[in-house]
């Protein structure tokens, strides 16, 4: 079974894309070009990546040919207990504490081929719903386009597949067999997203009381993919899932 990091360099690559806010009622806001590039840094002697070099830049102009207008650029010889990287290149990454008085957030990153789907999720400091952030991105030369708007129609019924979970006191995954049944109830506690995407994240969340955020991505009639992220009744993460699902 593939480490964290050699599921992380399942995302190498450049990626051109957009952030996108998204406000809790489902206005679109803010829209930012960007240009995300995750390149190969040191090896060691058996030729193995020990380093990824990170940049990204963004034009808040609109004009990608202008200079930018952040760029903001890391190294990555490590990953964080926060972050979680599975089989396929996605992950989810997120606080590992909820306390009185901070700032909540969640990020679901989805890979497929040459298309990435990413989704931030934000909390005030009262535990309120505050702004999502939509990242559509695409391989740098390839011909990946995005996905339609995702309707409870198409997402509606059973799907079965296979299922991983990644708990915080334990690194490897858990693997078995996955399956979700979308009915009117559970249909009506999702956000619709551009690009085929969907969200449930609570209306409020409290560090007494257990919770679960989730995103899914629709990449085919036949194909979805969900990544959920719980915590338990003091706020502490608790674990991490990835389903593929088919039907």
């Amino acid at each position: 079974m593939a480490s964290q990091w050699q599921n992380f360099l399942g995302n190498l690559g450049q990626w051109r894309g957009s952030f996108t806010g998204i406000s809790p009622d489902g206005a679109l806001l803010k829209h930012t070009p960007s240009l995300l590039t995750l390149a190969p840094g040191e090896t060691d002697a058996a030729g193995a990546i020990t380093m990824v070099r990170f940049g990204l830049q963004r034009f808040e102009g609109g004009d990608t040919t202008a200079a930018p207008s952040s760029d903001l650029s890391q190294e990555y010889r490590s990953l964080g207990k926060q972050v979680v990287f599975f089989d396929s290149g996605s992950f989810c990454k997120g606080s590992l504490q909820l306390a009185p008085g901070t700032v909540f957030g969640a990020e679901f990153g989805f890979i497929q081929g040459d298309r990435r789907h990413r989704l931030v999720l934000l909390y005030s400091e009262a535990g309120a719903r505050d702004q999502l952030v939509l990242i559509r991105e695409f391989r740098v030369g390839s011909a990946a386009s995005e996905h339609a708007p995702l309707t409870a129609e198409q997402l509606q019924g059973a799907w079965r597949g296979s299922s991983a979970t990644i708990s915080s006191d334990w690194p490897e995954p858990d693997c078995g067999p996955g399956e979700a049944v979308f009915g009117p109830e559970k249909l009506q506690a999702l956000q619709w997203l551009p690009d085929g995407g969907y969200v449930r994240w609570p209306k409020q969340v409290s560090h007494r009381q257990a919770f679960s955020v989730e995103a899914g991505w629709l990449t085919a009639p036949n194909r979805l993919e969900r990544l959920i992220r719980r915590y338990d009744a003091s706020g502490a993460w608790l674990s991490a899932t990835q389903e593929l699902l088919s039907r």
